[in-house]
């Protein structure tokens, strides 16, 4: 069978509950490998609420619906304050960035509980701003950046991860909508240690399984190299 689109491989999936400081309740899944432990946890930050963005946006759904079983991850999904998904919706109301510190700090917290290995924030879009405005106050080994926007992070924010000295590494479509390569590695450039990934032919949504692919070959190639690369086959069973 080819893996592609909505295909759900084998995977423990279940239904969370993240708490954040502030009392609410965020609704969340959790994906971890059938029948391994994982070697590495993705904790993922969606595109932005407003804009149609939450837990089940494509790359993030795929995400968890492969790499626990291609890659060996456990993959963490929510939605951040007020956002609704099929899986139900948090509560509080969407503060453009804000208080969605809170939304990580609980996101980090649920992984400490579970003694989840070797977090790494994941964000796509707003989720990237997220990442780089809170990843520094958190156990992250560090940061993936798909299509990052930059339009709530301030030159401030993105510079301190030179000294913070974790790995950021940033995800450039081509023909993306908002940040194009050579304008990202202008941005990027008081980050010594980011690494900056154009890819050719690449737009902010990522449609179509090409797209998909390769984003999901760019993280497992940070997260869990050895296991690269990814099958586009799948012999066993699988749902959907």
């Amino acid at each position: 069978m080819e893996i592609r689109g909505p295909v759900l491989l084998p995977a423990r999936r279940e239904d969370i509950e993240l708490h954040t400081a502030d009392d609410l309740t965020l609704v969340g899944e959790l994906a971890t490998p059938l029948d391994r432990d994982p070697v590495a946890t993705l904790v993922t930050l969606h595109p932005l609420p407003t804009a149609g963005g939450f837990m089940d946006s494509h790359i993030l759904r795929k995400a968890a619906g492969r790499l626990p079983a291609l890659a060996d991850l456990a993959v963490l999904r929510f939605n951040t304050r007020g956002t609704t998904s099929p899986r139900g919706t948090s509560e509080g109301d969407f503060d453009g960035g804000k208080a969605e510190a809170l939304d990580v700090a609980a996101a980090m917290a649920f992984v400490r509980e579970r003694g989840l290995p070797r977090p790494w924030l994941v964000g796509w879009s707003f989720g990237t701003e997220l990442a780089l405005k809170y990843g520094r106050d958190q156990d992250v080994e560090g940061i993936i950046l798909l299509s990052p926007p930059l339009h709530r992070t301030s030159p401030d924010e993105v510079a301190a991860w030179a000294k913070d000295g974790r790995p950021v590494v940033v995800v450039v479509p081509e023909l993306d909508d908002y940040l194009r390569p050579a304008e990202a590695g202008e941005r990027f450039a008081s980050i010594p240690q980011a690494v900056l990934v154009p890819v050719e032919g690449g737009r902010h949504l990522w449609v179509g399984e090409n797209q998909t692919r390769r984003v999901l070959t760019e993280i497992v190639g940070v997260v869990n190299p050895a296991a690269l690369p990814l099958p586009t086959q799948w012999q066993g069973d699988a749902v959907g």
